[in-house]
């Protein structure tokens, strides 16, 4: 999920001996600085190029797309691409400047203003692929086989052709886009600002959201509680805000959603990802059946191994006693995802070392930063930067190992350019998730000791189901949410026995949700960012599960075809992408086949206890 750091100043930060030090990110390979004059310079170039692009093309490409081999379809989708290249690269900068301190109102405005100009830009542009959906579609393809500079684009062409049935009239469209910087971006702004300026008051220690979440996986009880307690009383002080929020967009989704005329509330989130409601629905309900035999399993047995009947919520991610107190220095944790990495492959440890020697990593806790983690791919003529939080615990080093996953892809996929580089969702978290399983099967295999395995093994099925089953409890609190407002508003308690019906369901009897957990729901991003995201998370992890099954019983040849998926970026569907490996999403046994893996290792886990 990307958000958005500091000026390219490159250095470090040194919170501690134990961490070591924490690099943070050059962004010199954007711009050089905010006043940077060939930022000024981009800009004000952006907006004068749009101009003139629509000048040159609006209300010609019909007739260009009749001439054939002659008409210039292919210029002007090159031109397209170039500027979308700009306009990308200017709002990247912005962004990641802006996601290194949000508080800062010198970076605010510089986001705020770039956010409004590249918009207007983009204004111009919006013409382009509604008139280009307009063309029959022979003229389409007859273009696609006798021009080669437009049948280039033939992936993002066919693809692109798929939004026609929910695309309106122009003025629509442009008034849809240029409303969207007064509504749903500011709406989202209000909530990324809000959540960086909340500060939670833990033991008469006041402390930033990040910190405050990391003592949820403290090894004593007592802390563990004091950080829930001081989460709940500030989400609650900041309730009303969070609920307007979530009701404008919610609505602004359903306005939105019926202009286009999409039938379910989530299809616009299918769409974008390239997936059909079917596959999605079949994940679901294959989620929804294995919480029994998953989640309520293994947090039955994990209430056991701490002594308890059952746990508080705030137990939920508490460390088992066998697992290693100590902190994990930053040189241990990239030595750690560069090592299973290298072991996977060569050229995907080279690559994901340029992330570590040249700057695109900003690693530290610094007040006003954006909170959780992202890969963000910026542009293909750049390269992507990577945002963490890390404090030095295990899950921090497999969020780098995931991170970076992410970054890896980003820079495969980047040859394809600015306009098919880009993957859905549901296929992006693949690489990331990859990633993460690799760095886990690496470490394991080195572990002997008894202990130390359960421990690990506990740990990587915590994450499995914070990944499946949390982010399917998720989606179906997304559904009850944007389906319900559409009777009318929903007020903080409603919403917040929505959240505590779906973790009920999804956690089980062995976890109490006590008081203060219906306001968990307040600090999610994805629900304001992204509506629907979510279950991209438990796609990846479970299309992942298949895919390192693949990879353990090939005998070679299998890092390569993983390469070439990775490269392709966004033009391939799922299908595609994954017929050379033997796989299909579309069969509802494809999703077992995942899920089976996440009960194999609690079966092991079992098996140690």
């Amino acid at each position: 999920m990307r958000k958005f750091s500091a000026q390219g100043k490159g250095g470090a930060a040194n919170p501690g001996k134990a961490l070591g030090d924490l690099p943070e990110w050059n962004l010199g390979d954007l711009y050089s600085r905010m006043d940077a004059p060939e930022l000024a310079a981009d800009i004000a170039r952006a907006g004068a190029d749009s101009i003139a692009f629509e000048a040159r093309w609006k209300g010609k490409l019909a007739a260009e797309a009749q001439k054939g081999a002659a008409g210039s379809l292919g210029v002007a989708l090159r031109d397209y691409e170039a500027l979308e290249e700009l306009i990308g690269r200017i709002a990247s900068y912005a962004g990641l400047v802006y996601a290194g301190d949000t508080s800062d109102p010198q970076r605010a405005k510089l986001y705020g203003d770039v956010q409004q100009k590249m918009t207007d830009a983009s204004a111009h542009l919006l013409f382009f692929a509604l008139e280009l959906n307009l063309i029959d579609d022979a003229l389409i393809e007859q273009a696609l086989a006798s021009d080669p500079l437009f049948g280039h684009y033939r992936p993002w062409v066919i693809d692109l052709r798929k939004d026609k049935p929910y695309q309106l009239e122009d003025r629509i469209e442009q008034l849809f886009h240029e409303k969207s910087v007064t509504g749903r971006g500011a709406w989202n702004r209000l909530f990324d600002e809000t959540m960086t300026e909340l500060r939670f008051d833990v033991g008469g220690e006041e402390m930033l959201l990040e910190p405050t979440l990391n003592r949820l996986q403290d090894a004593d009880g007592k802390v563990r509680q004091q950080a829930s307690e001081a989460l709940a009383a500030t989400f609650r002080k900041n309730l009303r805000t969070f609920t307007l929020i979530t009701n404008t967009l919610a609505k602004d989704k359903e306005i939105s959603d019926r202009w286009r005329g999409f039938k379910d509330i989530a299809d616009s989130r299918h769409l974008a990802n390239r997936v059909e409601k079917e596959v999605v629905d079949a994940l679901a309900d294959a989620v929804r059946d294995a919480y029994p035999r998953l989640s309520h399993r293994y947090y039955a047995m994990k209430a056991r191994w701490l002594g308890m009947d059952a746990m508080n919520h705030w137990d939920r991610n508490a460390p088992l006693p066998e697992t290693p107190q100590a902190t994990i220095g930053w040189d241990e944790a990239k030595n750690t995802v560069l090592s299973a990495y290298q072991d996977f492959s060569p050229d995907m440890a080279e690559i994901a070392r340029h992330f570590f020697d040249r700057g695109w990593i900003d690693a530290p806790v610094r007040p006003g930063k954006a909170p959780g983690a992202f890969a963000h791919p910026t542009v293909p003529s750049v390269h992507p930067y990577v945002m963490l939080n890390y404090m030095g615990k295990p899950r921090d080093v497999m969020t780098l190992a995931h991170e970076l996953g992410h970054g890896v892809h980003q820079v495969l996929a980047g040859a394809q350019g600015a306009l098919m580089a880009s993957t859905p969702l549901t296929l992006a978290e693949t690489a990331s998730v990859f990633g993460e399983m690799l760095t886990f099967r690496s470490l394991l295999d080195r572990t002997s000791d008894r202990r130390e395995r359960k421990a690990m093994l506990a740990q990587k099925v915590e994450d499995m189901i914070n990944t499946v089953v949390r982010q399917i409890a998720f989606y179906e609190f997304e559904r009850k949410i944007h389906t319900e407002r559409r009777n009318g508003e929903l007020t903080s308690d409603k919403i917040g026995e929505f959240w505590l019906e779906v973790q009920a369901e999804s956690l089980g009897p062995a976890i109490r949700l006590r008081e203060g957990y219906e306001t968990f729901w307040t600090y999610i991003p994805h629900f304001i960012h992204s509506p629907f995201y979510v279950y991209a998370y438990a796609f990846g992890d479970c299309l992942v599960n298949s895919l390192y099954a693949v990879y353990q019983n090939a005998e070679r040849g299998f890092q390569a075809k993983y390469f070439e998926m990775l490269k392709a970026g966004g033009t391939k569907h799922h299908s595609e992408l994954l017929k050379p490996f033997g796989l299909d999403a579309s069969d509802p046994k494809f999703w077992q086949v995942g899920l089976g893996v996440i009960g194999g290792l609690i079966d092991e886990l079992e098996a140690l206890d």
